[in-house]
């Protein structure tokens, strides 16, 4: 057949083609080429054709509701490579991170793994702020609208002595009021930074008040 030229179909061939078209096309063209004696038809050919034409084979890929599989019920049958690679019973992944685990992230905040169901995928540990953790099983909850502020701007001192709880409005003040951070001040300097954050805080918030 020449490139591009139209592949012509008798009507007999055509009704052929209909009646069998829910085969698969491999088994379509077996039967059409044994049936017809043509040797210019090819799989390929008859699979356009029969998409043209909207004879479709009714298969979607898909498992019918209700279907179950052939090897339900039954067991997997030994095989020594298989079994060799297979995780033995109580055998835990090589990643797995124990309670107590702790890692740090960009930013310098350490985290800990402790021994509370994560509310999110229902694991029976998590990851937790470290200083927020020890700090809240000191003096209790965090109350609300509060944070933890570092008090030696070092993030990784996780001792709760070294976080004090400030309004969390507080902080745009502490990171960029001054010229120099809290964090980066020196030591010296700290408290009168807070001070005056404070003041500032607390004049805001009585004029919001009047």
């Amino acid at each position: 057949m020449t490139k591009g030229r139209a592949i012509r179909y008798s009507e007999a061939e055509l009704v052929f083609i209909e009646a069998l078209s829910r085969l698969p096309r491999k088994d379509l063209h077996q039967a059409f080429v044994t049936w017809s004696g043509r040797g210019d038809v090819s799989q390929t050919h008859l699979t356009s054709l029969c998409k043209r034409k909207g004879w479709l084979t009714g298969r979607t890929g898909c498992f019918p509701k209700g279907h179950e599989p052939q090897n339900k019920g039954k067991k997997m049958p030994f095989n020594p490579n298989s079994t060799r690679t297979q995780f033995k019973k109580g055998r835990l992944p090589h990643n797995t991170r124990s309670a107590g685990h702790e890692r740090a992230d960009k930013n310098g905040y350490v985290w800990i793994s402790v021994e509370e169901t994560n509310p999110y995928t229902g694991f029976e540990r998590r990851y937790v702020m470290k200083h927020h953790w020890l700090w809240e099983r000191e003096n209790g909850p965090l109350p609300e609208g509060m944070c933890l502020k570092s008090v030696d701007g070092d993030r990784s001192n996780t001792d709760p002595s070294n976080w004090m709880a400030i309004p969390r409005a507080l902080l745009p003040r502490l990171n960029a009021r001054w010229s120099l951070s809290y964090n980066d001040a020196e030591p010296e300097l700290k408290p009168y930074i807070l001070a005056v954050a404070k003041l500032e805080h607390a004049a805001r918030e009585a004029k919001r008040k009047e």
